[in-house]
């Protein structure tokens, strides 16, 4: 183990889940706005030199959905969230780009163009207009946030989603997807050859560890490794590949699936094995917030800990839980863990 080597990481994913785990990573970046320091103990406490976010680009609903319409962007709201999730914190800005324009009166002289708008996604829409690039504008809002890290979109095409159904139809479009009460059997990118960005390949070439999830199995994480060249750069990097397993079984995505047959399910469509390790809450929830889940029929994802070593995936076990409103993960035990798992290395064969 070496303590001291400072890693590359790059996170894949999108929704709450990838903004979540940027906030426990970013802690060990160096801070955008701090004074260079050669004190060993300043490179000890913020071991990753770089920082890179692969985002999904395919949501077409709320906001981005309507900017998606309106103007021909892609969709900026999962990328939003993650600049500000790698902004700093005590800066104004950063509440700025996540505030949201709220409903105004009703009736029929009611202005409602910016009901339901966050600043953020406006506000890279309108550097979308300048730059014509979309990449370009993410970048320069990173710049302008003080982030600690890239953030790429996972492709700079504007793509959509199709998803073959357990019943043999086909859905398009992702609030489509996510409102079907069938099961997805396969899902798809049209048009489907689309490119990544070349600095995407490039990050995943040079990392020390490469994380997917947590977030949506099928729109959230599934649709980042139908861009091609992705998962491909992954199965051939050198890095730590760890796959970050959800709390809660999600539905009209993941109801009934264990955690190895999350795996199964993002290896069948990646046509390779990509992962050396899985991290699998097995810590209790309180009886209140499992009531509530169990309201729209989910529960714990299943701890099938020998399937998962079965698919030569090491399971890391732990208390990855945070109880607030929602569950979410603990981003700081997360991350505590992931930066541990980069510094061993891959699981001996």
């Amino acid at each position: 183990m070496n303590a001291a080597k400072q890693l590359r990481v790059v996170a894949i994913g999108g929704g709450t889940g990838l903004s979540t785990l940027l906030r426990g990573l970013k802690r060990y970046v160096k801070p955008v706005l701090s004074v260079t320091s050669t004190d060993p103990a300043d490179t000890q406490f913020c071991p990753i030199v770089q920082l890179s976010a692969v985002v999904t680009v395919t949501d077409d609903g709320g906001s981005s959905g309507r900017l998606r319409k309106d103007f021909g962007m892609l969709p900026p709201g999962d990328v939003r969230n993650c600049i500000a999730a790698l902004s700093e914190d005590e800066l104004l800005l950063s509440r700025l780009f996540q505030f949201r324009f709220p409903e105004g009166e009703k009736g029929p002289a009611a202005d409602q163009s910016l009901a339901g708008h966050s600043f953020g996604n406006l506000f890279l829409a309108a550097l979308t207009h300048i730059t014509g690039d979309f990449a370009q504008a993410v970048q320069m809002s990173s710049q302008v946030l003080a982030a600690r890290g890239q953030i790429f979109p996972a492709t700079n095409t504007d793509v959509r989603l199709s998803a073959l159904m357990d019943d043999g139809t086909l859905v398009e479009g992702e609030t489509n997807i996510t409102g079907s009460h069938r099961t997805i059997r396969e899902l798809r990118l049209e048009p489907h050859d689309v490119p990544p960005l070349t600095q995407t390949l490039e990050a995943i070439a040079e990392a020390d560890l490469i994380t997917i999830g947590p977030g949506s199995l099928f729109t959230s994480l599934i649709t980042n490794l139908l861009v091609r060249g992705i998962p491909e750069a992954i199965a051939a990097s050198r890095a730590t590949r760890v796959y970050i397993c959800n709390l809660m079984t999600q539905a009209n995505e993941s109801l009934g699936l264990t955690a190895s047959q999350h795996l199964q399910r993002i290896e069948e469509h990646c046509g390779t094995r990509i992962f050396d390790y899985a991290l699998v809450n097995t810590a209790p929830i309180s009886p209140d917030l499992l009531a509530r889940y169990a309201l729209e029929g989910q529960a714990p994802i299943t701890a099938d800990l020998d399937e998962v070593a079965a698919r030569s995936t090491v399971p890391i076990i732990g208390n990855y839980v945070h109880e607030g409103h929602l569950l979410r993960h603990d981003y700081d035990r997360v991350a505590d863990t992931l930066i541990h798992l980069a510094r061993i290395g891959r699981p001996s064969a």
